[in-house]
């Protein structure tokens, strides 16, 4: 999309600490956002439905420290309930960037599971296919 004729203004994409190994926006698509001053907005930090947490085990503050300390304008997560608020305020506070060296570090930690997509299903199903988006590409809904 960021080859059609159009002044974007801003992306929204998904972006986790999983990303970067495997059909990464992290380093396809961030990147030149930045290059170009198109404001980054991060989504799906935990995965879409949470299973970077849930299922691979790795600490909410963790993923979402991560994704923060990316050159991103901002990000949207999911809150559905005063619990995952509050959790997410005190994480958004208390928050200290990750270095370079600390996200090289996080990636290398999480690398034996990010390689081929097992907790980004946005990356390899059409679960999170609208069907509008199925039937705009061909695709039997």
């Amino acid at each position: 999309m960021l080859a059609k004729p159009y002044d974007w203004v801003s992306v929204q994409m998904p972006l986790n600490v999983l990303d970067s190994q495997f059909r990464s926006f992290q380093h396809q698509v961030l990147p030149e956002l930045n290059r170009r001053g198109i404001a980054p907005i991060g989504m799906k930090s935990l995965g879409g439905r949470g299973n970077i947490v849930t299922a691979a085990g790795i600490p909410v503050e963790d993923a979402l420290r991560y994704v923060l300390s990316l050159p991103i304008a901002t990000l949207v997560c999911g809150i559905d309930s005063e619990k995952v608020l509050d959790q997410n305020l005190k994480i958004a506070r208390e928050f200290p960037p990750m270095t370079r060296d600390e996200l090289a570090v996080v990636e290398a930690r999480f690398k034996t599971i990010a390689g081929d997509g097992r907790y980004e299903l946005f990356k390899t199903t059409q679960n999170f296919d609208g069907v509008a988006h199925r039937k705009q590409h061909g695709f039997v809904s």
